[in-house]
């Protein structure tokens, strides 16, 4: 258990003005940098402004090369919604069919073989987080703290509200809509009307990333990562705390390297919760009583993903590494993807890894050994989201609001 003084902690005068002065300097940098591409300004990823240069991975011809000659991962179709400023997208597949939306208020439902539009809601809403899929529903999250539920026909169920943005698909099991905020506040709503049920605010640190982090609903359960390193078990039905733990612990004398968060989501299997954080480490924990099974340094702000045997972390830097999923032992690690800033990863059939970067390539992974498998291009623009299973292979969503499927035949 973490004690309360992780929570709180007396600061002098000094250190008080210190604070404020770095936090200056940091929006002022931000500012500076407005001309910077979406994965450099917005996201977990805006930190990287502040990488030095022996943190880079120099990208050569030769490497550069080598990946132009891997075998190319055959397209099936492609789509087109609008670009995103801001917000990031993720396709969700169910029953039979795919559904994406955009920043631009538009959802739709596509048929997963020939990508073909089946139906078009116009929401009229800025949308900022979705899709969510579940019980029937299909739920998205706006800017201004709007839950707008429709159902597999794209008929409005309900709509409700919450006090602040929404950056990540809102999640839905067992009656339970959860949906977390930008400033990390979580929501129980009702699945029948969208009436608030519960509610979880945390304590976090005065200089947080901000991410299109959502939660994870497994075994009864929400799994959220918070800012300060945090993992938290909350039950799905009443918003409580079952435990917390703690996967990083805040180091260095200012805020910018303190910041450790937890910018990507929990990952649950039958008997753990692992989760990865930024600038920090990677842990599993008991499901149940939130015990500590493993932990060792890593850092990654697009998260993890675990299979019977591993657990694979898409880590900063452009490098995928692999981890014995009962002891945290190191099994194989791959750089050289031709790009420094991956997605999340997708676990896929055939005992192979899929996963994006921001020159908006695709590349296929074995979950062997690490070797690269194949390559696609979609259409140059940054791939933030993981890609998403379809019957015949996968499906990714881009900046500019691509929709690209390829086969894994």
């Amino acid at each position: 258990m973490i004690g309360n003084s992780f929570f709180s902690r007396s600061l002098s005068c000094f250190q008080d003005h210190l604070r404020l002065l770095q936090i200056c300097v940091l929006f002022l940098l931000i500012f500076l940098g407005g001309c910077a591409n979406l994965s450099e300004i917005t996201g977990s990823h805006f930190t990287d402004l502040f990488s030095s240069d022996e943190d880079e991975i120099e990208i050569d011809e030769a490497e550069l090369t080598e990946l132009q000659t891997l075998p190319q991962i055959k397209p099936l179709w492609q789509a087109k919604l609008s670009e995103s400023k801001t917000a990031v997208f993720l396709p969700v597949y169910d029953n039979g069919a795919l559904y994406a939306a955009d920043e631009d208020g538009r959802l739709v439902k596509l048929d997963p073989a020939t990508g073909r539009e089946i139906w078009r809601v116009e929401t009229k809403s800025q949308l900022s987080g979705g899709v969510g899929l579940g019980g029937g529903m299909i739920l998205l999250g706006t800017y201004k703290g709007e839950v707008l539920a429709f159902d597999e026909s794209g008929n409005a169920l309900w709509q409700s509200r919450v006090p602040s943005e929404i950056l990540s698909p809102p999640q839905v099991d067992n009656g339970i809509v959860v949906v977390r905020t930008g400033d990390s506040r979580l929501y129980g709503l009702s699945a029948t009307d969208g009436k608030q049920i519960w509610s979880y605010q945390g304590v976090a640190p005065p200089l947080t990333v901000r991410s299109f982090v959502g939660v994870s609903i497994a075994r009864g359960g929400v799994f959220a990562g918070f800012p300060g390193g945090k993992l938290m078990a909350l039950d799905l039905s009443t918003g409580n705390v079952g435990w917390e733990a703690a996967v990083s612990q805040p180091h260095g004398v200012t805020e910018l390297e303190r910041m450790t968060d937890i910018s990507s989501l929990p990952i649950v299997d039958e008997n753990q919760v692992c989760a990865v954080a930024y600038r920090g480490r990677a842990a599993c924990f008991e499901i149940f009583s939130g015990n500590q099974i493993w932990a060792r340094d890593a850092s990654s702000s697009a998260g993890m993903v675990i299979d019977n045997n591993h657990v694979y972390i898409s880590e900063d830097h452009g490098t995928v590494a692999a981890f014995d999923k009962s002891s945290g032992a190191a099994v194989w690690k791959r750089g050289k993807l031709g790009s420094r800033k991956l997605s999340a990863l997708m676990i896929a059939k055939g005992a192979r890894l899929i996963v994006g970067d921001d020159q908006g390539y695709v590349t296929l992974i074995s979950r062997q050994d690490g070797s690269l498998l194949g390559r696609a291009s979609t259409d140059g623009s940054v791939i933030l989201s993981r890609a998403e299973y379809l019957p015949d292979g996968f499906v990714i969503q881009t900046q500019k609001g691509g929709l690209f499927a390829f086969s894994l035949q």
